[in-house]
């Protein structure tokens, strides 16, 4: 049986993978961060962007680890096939970029950014206004609110070249499946 054949190779699970991360990774950025944001209260906000994220990073950071141990290349090489000149730009360099980005965000800027978003509620309670109210506010909240504002841009930042390597993957690899 074909189908059975296939299931004991990498190739379903290298798509299944890249498909996952692109999904994820999309749906997060586009749909699910914007509808939240514009839907819910900033603190409900708030608090489901804390314990998503984590999640999403870990997925931007293990996906990609998946893909590379289950990349498929048609001389068999496997995870060794990233690492060959002709596919160096094509696979090598975007799945590093999906790997890096994400694990950046969550081994470094996504703690940094929520420990900020913690020292600007209690910042809040001893001014009695929140981050996000008209000015003026306090320096210290000034100062988180800039420092908040810097991370947020990194994790951004980071989370579209990592989208952007996703996307230049995913034409390389369409490219690979032409008949």
């Amino acid at each position: 049986m074909p189908f059975l054949t296939t299931l004991t190779t990498p190739a379903p699970y290298h798509l299944l993978s890249y498909g996952t991360l692109l999904g994820t990774t999309f749906f997060q950025s586009f749909i699910g961060g914007t509808t939240a944001f514009r839907v819910l209260p900033r603190h409900a906000f708030s608090t489901l962007q804390s314990n998503i994220f984590p999640i999403y990073f870990g997925m931007q950071t293990v996906l990609p680890v998946a893909m590379a141990l289950t990349y498929p290349d048609a001389a068999g090489r496997g995870i060794a096939g990233l690492f060959e000149a002709d596919t160096r730009w094509s696979a090598l360099v975007p799945t590093l970029t999906m790997l890096v980005t994400g694990a950046a965000n969550w081994v470094v800027v996504g703690p940094a950014t929520t420990g900020v978003m913690k020292e600007r509620k209690h910042q809040e309670t001893r001014d009695g206004k929140k981050s996000y109210d008209p000015g003026p506010h306090s320096p210290e909240m000034q100062k988180l609110n800039k420092k908040f504002m810097r991370l947020h841009g990194v994790s951004s930042l980071l989370n579209l070249s990592g989208l952007l390597a996703m996307i230049w993957y995913g034409i390389a690899l369409s490219e690979r499946l032409r008949i």
